[in-house]
């Protein structure tokens, strides 16, 4: 008899200035979440990445350990002075950063969640996204190690209380990032010096096999890299970034998307069809395919595999954000930040896009980890007016909306989608699901017989353009290239309509003075 194992609930976890709430999450009854958890006082609020755990930091000494599965409190931690907390991956440790001022003051704590117990400390002169976690884990923390003056080194993550069992010397090393699950191999970045170009390099984590780096790419022109491992930790992505752009077609410098294999068959550029920045890269959950945002805008958005062939193109559009639903069937592809806020859903695997929306001046944005839903937020201190949190279809349609005077926060429970079935009737709801329009505000819903029927989406006026003098033309092309569009059309009509008007005004000024030649 088969076991039919049932899916964990969905839950969002909401901060606003008065403290944290959790919801339970979609599908809601009657359309509005329930509150799961009451809203409590709180600094900052984050689960472990398996959402085992929940930390709250109540005040600037107390930490408080939740059990996800209960949502009592197990543990309370007091740490004065504490700046900053994390969990470790699985939940089992908390590590703290406090205040320092004396080198002698080890101002970096790992704690034990289960007895509360200290297991190791250290000194950290400040805080950097580079320096912080200082001690890392791999997913399944099967792997310990934090970054050091020109060393890795690495701990017994099984008994941290032993301290370093091993240091891999790396001259320079600026950055690190542990692969994912498995957690086999650290990729060291180290920084340009003294005309040795950057590079970034492949350790094995095991010290019997760390003589020589799996896998080295060298980079010229390089001020700092994002890394991206896959899942199943077979391929890095790296995201090269120089803050001057030679050629002089961005101000932001230049950007380029490098790829390397542990088992070193692929050390090169991913082939990028169109110059520009590299906006954004993710893998997908399987870690077989990586879809990237690039280009000047519009951008181009395109689906490699993991031998860097485009297996799909996405289009262009004013995006710079693609986040990949967890189960690999769906894309969003997104234009946040300085961007107006489109978004564009693909059903990766019937290689065909499901519709198109928009959620202006988003945050955050992140997909449920079954796969079905779609958040977006505005929070502040990044915005501090029309905050909010909006929950869209896969395809497109608006699901849920709130507005908040102020919100902080707005983060899914982490669950793992293998937990989850696979998304076959999702598929029947999304085919029986009408691909609306976004709407402005206030604009009353159609009838159920008016939402049915085919509609076609009409295309926006367009605006007169500027008028631009004719030593400006080479900058508006510039402009064209740079943000999108086609000023060519325009640019005629208005030239055209100049040079009337100058051929007009010579006429009448060659005619004035034949009269007045002739009157002499």
């Amino acid at each position: 008899m088969t076991t039919v194992v049932t899916p964990p609930a969905l839950e969002i976890l909401v901060r606003e200035p008065d403290g944290f709430s959790l919801w339970n999450g979609p599908p809601f009854t009657n359309d509005q979440p329930s509150v799961k958890l009451e809203r409590a006082p709180c600094k900052s609020a984050g689960f472990s990445e398996d959402g085992s755990k929940l930390m709250v930091m109540k005040s600037e000494s107390v930490i408080s350990i939740y059990d996800c599965s209960s949502y009592k409190e197990i543990r309370s931690f007091e740490v004065p002075n504490v700046l900053a907390a994390i969990l470790s991956p699985c939940g089992t440790y908390l590590q703290t950063f406090q205040k320092s001022t004396t080198p002698q003051e080890k101002n970096v704590v790992l704690w034990i969640i289960e007895t509360g117990d200290s297991v190791y400390q250290l000194f950290q002169k400040n805080m950097t996204k580079t320096t912080w976690p200082s001690i890392r884990f791999s997913s399944d923390e099967a792997v310990a190690c934090r970054l050091a003056t020109n060393q890795i080194h690495f701990f017994d993550a099984g008994d941290l209380s032993r301290g370093i069992i091993n240091r891999l010397r790396i001259p320079g090393v600026a950055a690190l990032e542990l692969s994912k699950t498995t957690g086999s191999h650290v990729a060291a970045f180290v920084p340009e010096s003294k005309g040795v170009p950057a590079s970034v390099q492949i350790f094995a984590c095991a010290k019997d096999l760390q003589s020589q780096p799996l896998a080295r790419r060298s980079f010229f022109r390089c001020s700092s890299v994002q890394l991206s491992w896959n899942n199943g930790s077979t391929g890095l992505l790296v995201v090269v970034q120089s803050d001057v752009d030679k050629t002089n077609q961005s101000y932001y410098g230049e950007s380029k998307l490098n790829y390397l294999t542990t088992d070193g068959t692929h050390e090169g550029l991913v082939p990028l069809r169109k110059e520009g920045p590299v906006h954004d890269v993710q893998w997908s959950y399987s870690g077989s395919e990586f879809a990237v945002v690039y280009g000047f805008m519009p951008a181009k958005a395109t689906v490699f595999d993991k031998k860097c062939n485009p297996l799909l193109e996405l289009g262009t559009g004013p995006y710079n954000t693609i986040r990949w639903n967890p189960k690999g069937k769906f894309l969003c592809l997104a234009g946040f930040g300085n961007l107006p806020g489109d978004m564009a859903f693909w059903d990766y695997l019937e290689k065909k896009q499901l519709g198109a929306t928009k959620a202006e001046w988003s945050v955050t944005s992140e997909w449920s980890p079954d796969g079905r839903y779609f958040m977006t937020a505005t929070t502040a201190p990044r915005l501090q007016v029309d905050n909010g949190i909006k929950i869209f279809h896969p395809n497109g349609s608006l699901y849920y909306k709130k507005m908040f005077d102020k919100l902080y926060q707005a983060d899914w429970k982490p669950e793992s989608p293998d937990r989850f079935g696979e998304i076959a009737e999702l598929v029947k709801s999304v085919g029986s699901m009408k691909i609306e329009e976004s709407k402005p505000q206030g604009q009353a819903k159609k009838s159920s017989q008016a939402a049915a029927k085919p509609t076609t989406a009409i295309p926006p006026a367009q605006k007169p353009a500027a008028y631009r003098p004719p030593h400006a033309k080479s900058a508006a092309a510039v402009q064209a290239q740079l943000f999108g569009g086609s000023p060519s059309e325009q640019m005629s009509k208005n030239a055209l309509k100049n040079k009337k008007k100058r051929d007009k005004q010579r006429e009448k000024k060659a005619a004035e003075d034949a009269s007045a030649a002739n009157d002499a």
